[in-house]
C-alpha cells in the first residue's frame, strides 16, 4: 500500500470522526446541562417549600419536612451525578476538539509534504528534459561538423570555406537539416570552427 497516497485520506476519516465524536458529546453535554439546570431549579424550589413549613402546625410540619429532606436528598444526589456527567462530557468534548485539530494539523503537513515532493518532480523531470535535449543537440552539432568534413572533403573547400545549409542537406539522412530540441538557433562557422548553437549549454565538449 502507498501510505504516502493514502495518508491524507486517514486523516480525512480521522477528523470526520473527530467532528463526529465532538458534535455527539456537545449534544449529550447541552443534555446534561439542561437537566443539572432543572435539578438545580427543584432543588431550590424544594427549599423554599421547606422553608414555608417553618410557619406551619408542629405535626404536618414534621411529616412535610421529612418528606422534603429525602427529596432534597435525592435532588442532591441526582444533581451531583449530573454534575459528575457534565464535567466528563466537557474533558470528552476538549479531547475531541484536540484530535481534531491534530488531525487538520497531521494532514496539512502531509499536504505541504505531498506538494513539495510534486515540485522536486516537476523539477528533476525538467532538469531531465533539459539534459535530454542537451544531449540531443550536441549529437546535431556533431552530424553538422561531420556533414561540413565530407561537404569540404567532396568540394576541395579551404579552412575559411563556409557551408550553407542547402551545402549540407545532402549529407544528412532523408535530407533533412537537424533542429535544436528547445529551439536554438545553429551557427556553421567556417571550417577551421566548430558548428555552434546558440542555446547556453548546448556546446560540444573539447576533444
Amino acid at each position: 500500500m502507498n501510505l504516502k497516497r493514502w495518508f491524507p485520506w486517514l486523516c480525512l476519516v480521522l477528523m470526520l470522526g473527530a467532528e463526529i465524536l465532538l458534535l455527539r458529546s456537545n449534544s449529550a453535554r447541552d443534555a446534561a446541562l439542561t437537566d443539572l439546570h432543572e435539578a438545580r431549579t427543584r432543588l431550590t424550589q424544594a427549599q423554599s417549600d421547606l422553608d414555608d413549613l417553618k410557619n406551619a402546625n408542629p405535626g404536618a410540619q414534621a411529616a412535610e419536612i421529612n418528606r422534603l429532606r429525602h427529596q432534597n436528598e435525592i435532588l442532591a444526589n441526582k444533581l451531583a451525578a449530573l454534575q459528575g456527567t457534565v464535567d466528563k462530557l466537557q474533558k470528552e468534548s476538549q479531547q475531541s476538539s484536540q484530535h481534531l485539530d491534530t488531525a487538520r494539523t497531521a494532514l496539512q503537513l502531509q499536504q505541504e509534504h505531498l506538494q513539495q515532493l510534486q515540485d522536486e518532480k516537476q523539477q528533476a523531470a525538467a532538469q531531465a528534459t533539459e539534459a535530454a535535449n542537451a544531449a540531443a543537440c550536441i549529437a546535431n552539432l556533431r552530424l553538422i561538423d561531420s556533414a561540413k568534413q565530407q561537404w569540404a572533403l567532396d568540394k576541395n573547400k579551404d579552412p575559411n570555406s563556409v557551408p550553407t545549409a542547402q551545402d549540407l542537406l545532402p549529407y544528412f539522412k532523408d535530407g533533412s537539416f537537424p533542429v535544436c530540441p528547445d529551439g536554438g538557433t545553429y551557427s556553421l562557422n567556417s571550417m577551421a570552427e566548430a558548428p555552434a548553437c546558440n542555446i547556453t549549454g548546448h556546446v560540444v565538449p573539447a576533444q
